[in-house]
């Protein structure tokens, strides 16, 4: 498809992006152009967009961002035979190499190759995303545009709580942006015994009652690991779900973590943690977990399920829509904590 599109771009190295109008991606013969319904701010685009030590390390302007996304498909290339002009698509955002050793034994969601779409390729903040179809996941026709351009983050909250068995366990979740939030719900879902989100901020504290936390605690104002040991009977709880980056509310993490538990880790501490290893982790006899992504394609029928089912409803986490345009309303929303999902709409 030839022609232009409105998108917005990471245009130099330092904080900001612009609105622009740029070519409409052409279509490579195992890709598919996608015209983008709705799409999400996540994090990780927040780092971009603020361009703290990570991005600048990482990300290479000018280029479109953004990975998260719903929409449908207006073309494909001359390979593609499975997907078709109008389907409802959403996709897994990494581009994997399928020929290193991770790969070659199942685990793509490590492909020591990754590259993540609107980080280390062209983005879906635009009209218009190219993408291969090979990465793409067929959204239900009832879903909405909005709820479908969030799965790729749900999908990062239930790879972090399924990582281990949480039925019948306490879980904490330390950190209650959008993902932690969706991991409030996953845990409930999943039959946690109790769910404790902890965070400093009260909106989405609040928020995380919604999703069916059990307790919340705010960390500004009760010391969090005592709270924790005491909604555990001293004990400290099962589960950590790691969802703040802050060294700190890491600490905290592993001191409230019982002996034999399990911590899960997908935040992305912008400086090296310090952590007491021998008495928080070693002694404990601790699981620690790295998660990263979601695994390629076990964890997108789950989150499709959830969602399907009933069981974890994302609506009350989807605060804020805007246009496309409107993008720096988004991003100042998610940098002062006063919202949930924002959703952009081209």
């Amino acid at each position: 498809m030839n022609g232009k599109m409105k998108a917005i771009v990471k245009h130099h190295r330092g904080e900001g992006a612009q609105l622009q109008v740029v070519p409409i991606p052409d279509v490579k013969d195992d890709e598919v152009l996608i015209k983008v319904k709705a799409t999400s701010i996540c994090g990780t685009d927040v780092h971009i967009y603020n361009w703290d030590e990570w991005s600048a390390s990482r990300v290479h302007p000018p280029y479109v961002f953004g990975h998260e996304f719903s929409g449908e498909i207006v073309e494909t290339g001359k390979k593609v035979t499975h997907f078709k002009q109008g389907d409802y698509v959403s996709a897994e955002t990494h581009l994997i190499c399928g020929s290193c050793p991770q790969c070659l034994t199942g685990q793509y969601h490590i492909c020591e190759n990754t590259k993540i779409i609107g980080v280390d390729t062209q983005g879906c903040f635009a009209e218009y995303v190219a993408l291969p179809a090979a990465n793409l996941w067929r959204n239900p026709e009832n879903m909405p545009e909005d709820i479908a351009s969030v799965q790729e983050p749900m999908g990062n909250a239930v790879h972090t709580v399924l990582n281990g068995d949480v039925a019948g366990k306490s879980v904490a979740v330390i950190g209650c942006g959008p993902i932690g939030l969706m991991a409030v719900g996953v845990a409930k879902a999943a039959g946690a015994s109790q769910v404790i989100a902890l965070d400093l901020n009260s909106y989405r504290l609040n928020l995380a009652a919604e999703m069916g936390a059990t307790s919340t605690i705010n960390a500004g104002e009760l010391n969090p690991v005592e709270e924790a040991r005491k909604l555990t009977g001293g004990h400290g709880v099962d589960v950590v779900c790691e969802m703040s980056g802050h060294p700190i509310a890491m600490d905290q993490g592993f001191k409230m973590i019982t002996n034999g538990g399990r911590v899960s880790i997908l935040s992305l501490p912008v400086h090296p943690v310090t952590l007491d290893v021998t008495n928080d982790i070693v002694f404990k006899g601790i699981t620690v977990q790295g998660i990263t992504g979601r695994k390629m394609y076990e964890t997108w029928q789950q989150v499709s399920r959830l969602l399907d089912s009933g069981q974890v409803d994302v609506s009350p986490i989807i605060t804020h829509h805007f246009k496309l345009e409107e993008f720096e309303k988004g991003f100042q929303l998610m940098n002062e904590g006063k919202c949930g999902k924002v959703v952009l709409h081209p």
